[in-house]
């Protein structure tokens, strides 16, 4: 299921990809509202490889909450993408042409991980074919928090 959801990225870089440029710093007091990308399809994950460091870019399902982005990985921590935000938590999102730094994590907390699930599973449902709720109950929760 996860390779139908996610396509990689990795090792490919552009001189002109907007994954390498950085955003609009925004006014640290006023709280980024990420309900506008609600409805975008997919994001552009930004993770440091964890064995080369360099710039390993997915492309991914997510929903938003408040100041923070939920995915679901379907590899659970065999995800490569997983490995490496928790070797490096800092990672950039892209959604639409607005970029984003933020801190990512595995969910731990049980009411977040439940959330997050509903989240996500909720949000692409009825936009896919195939029935997600193996998915969403099997498949690992990961939070960013955004920073800018």
């Amino acid at each position: 299921m996860e390779q139908a959801k996610i396509k990689s990225c990795v090792g490919v870089v552009f001189s002109d990809d907007p994954c390498q440029s950085s955003g609009t710093m925004e006014d640290p007091a006023v709280p980024i509202d990420l309900s506008a990308f609600a409805d975008t399809d997919f994001c552009y994950l930004t993770t440091t490889g964890r064995v080369t460091g360099q710039p390993r870019i997915i492309e991914i399902w997510f929903a938003t909450h408040q100041q923070t982005l939920y995915l679901l990985a379907g590899s659970k921590e065999d995800a490569g993408w997983v490995k490496n935000l928790k070797r490096t938590p800092e990672v950039t999102v892209r959604i639409g042409k607005r970029h984003f730094s933020g801190r990512a994590r595995v969910v731990a907390d049980q009411s977040e991980d439940a959330l997050a699930r509903r989240l996500v599973v909720g949000k692409y449902q009825s936009r896919d074919s195939d029935d997600l709720s193996d998915w969403g109950r099997t498949a690992l929760p990961v939070a960013v928090d955004i920073t800018d």
